[in-house]
């Protein structure tokens, strides 16, 4: 297994954005939850960062693995490793496994068990609460695999405070509430293959009009539920950033719903995509310069 396999059944933009969001929900953590002591060396950083990309690498390996009898069928995926002929399927499998398994243990040693216990949340809800059981089954399906996303952030908080309260909760939810905007979009634009692997996404299911209703409305959801974060315990910086980030999806996915093509919701996704980097760049941000009235 080459070295341009292993980065491509690792999904890497995926793991910089998982990384991202623990980082900055473990600084965040620190910052406003932490106790009156010094919060996290860079040496726990770090620790994080190792874990979280080695549990993001081996989910999406899996992922690969998985899905190997499908993605000969759908133009975006039929040149992955698998069914390009560039890997087996065995070594795809055994590393996804040993990445994912290592990423659980290094957590517990150099987190702490509740940082692992996300990991292994996240890992679980990828590989298989969404590939292996929802995605092919009906429409819920990229819904509740948004948790694998909020895990990462629960890891993080959970790694710089022992435990997870109230905002730290609410803040790894924000993935949640967020991927069903993002992923649909994308749905959208890659309906013919989905239809032709028989995968019952949104579009599929509903069609491109009530599906682009079904991303207003989830937008219409996200928008106020990031600015209730204020009230238990974020600050200006990040309620501002929330609002403009926010606002604009609003305003792309409005737009979505009358012209329900694959065109625009390729311009919608690409406009959606960058929302939670923004965002847990302001959390990090806004636990640093930290502004309430």
């Amino acid at each position: 297994m080459g070295a341009r396999e292993i980065a491509e059944v690792s999904k890497p933009r995926i793991i910089v954005l998982l990384v991202i969001t623990a980082l900055a929900s473990m600084y965040a953590g620190a910052e406003l939850s932490g106790g009156p002591g010094p919060g996290p060396g860079i040496e726990a950083y770090l620790h994080l960062a190792l874990a979280g990309a080695l549990a993001s690498a081996g989910s999406s390996a899996l992922n690969h693995y998985y899905d190997r009898d499908i993605d000969p069928k759908m133009k975006r995926t039929s040149l992955r490793p698998i069914p390009s002929g560039r890997i087996g399927p065995r070594a795809v499998l055994a590393y996804g496994l040993a990445a994912s398994a290592a990423s659980v243990a290094y957590g517990y040693v150099a987190l702490n068990p509740l940082a692992a216990a996300f990991i292994a949340l996240g890992i679980f809800s990828y590989v298989v609460v969404y590939t292996a059981w929802l995605k092919r089954l009906n429409t819920s399906n990229i819904v509740i695999g948004g948790v694998a996303g909020s895990a990462a952030s629960w890891a993080g908080w959970a790694a710089a405070t022992g435990t997870l309260d109230a905002l730290g909760f609410l803040v790894g939810l924000l993935v949640f509430v967020w991927t069903p905007s993002h992923f649909w979009c994308l749905a959208m634009k890659m309906r013919d293959d989905y239809q032709e692997a028989n995968v019952p996404m949104l579009p599929v299911v509903v069609g491109m009009q009530r599906t682009s209703k079904y991303i207003l409305a989830n937008t219409v959801i996200l928008l106020p539920y990031s600015l209730v974060l204020y009230a238990f315990g974020m600050g200006l910086l990040y309620v501002a950033a929330a609002a403009a980030a926010g606002g604009l999806m609003l305003a792309y996915h409005y737009r979505l719903t009358r012209t329900p093509t694959p065109d625009f919701a390729w311009k919608a996704y690409k406009v959606t995509a960058p929302y939670l980097t923004v965002i847990f760049a302001a959390i990090a941000l806004d636990a640093a310069f930290h502004v309430r009235p």
